[in-house]
């Protein structure tokens, strides 16, 4: 009996950055992944409960709400804590030795500009199927 494979899941990215035209280039470039942008962090709770995504790209730099702090919401919300969060930032802190941080309380840094290869680097390390 011939069973049909089911619809291959896209991998969801919900990109959180103040700079619309990072964002957009975000979406332009990286088309092998579902992505929604968020430009306001102030929203950025509601819309990952819409989009449920399987990774949130998050700036750290955002007038109004760190991303630090953004982080730790939804760290601490009910239905977001279990989603992987990566840093998006050109300002990567160092290391008590001097080298560039790879990671910042447990998630990972992608510096600015970013590539396609980092942010399926990322997927991989991060999205758990």
């Amino acid at each position: 009996m011939n069973k049909a494979r089911p619809f291959a899941h896209r991998t969801r990215i919900l990109a959180i950055d103040d700079e619309v035209g990072f964002t957009r280039m975000l979406k332009l470039a990286a088309t092998q992944y579902e992505i929604h942008t968020e430009n306001d962090p102030q929203q950025a709770i509601e819309a990952a409960m819409k989009f449920n995504p399987d990774l949130i790209l998050l700036d750290r730099f955002m007038p109004k709400v760190t991303g630090d702090t953004l982080a730790r919401s939804i760290e601490s919300h009910p239905k977001l804590g279990h989603i992987p969060i990566a840093f998006v930032t050109a300002t990567v802190p160092r290391n008590d030795d001097g080298h560039l941080s790879t990671r910042l309380d447990g998630h990972p840094i992608l510096m600015k500009p970013i590539s396609i290869e980092d942010i399926d680097q990322c997927v991989r390390e991060c999205v758990k199927r």
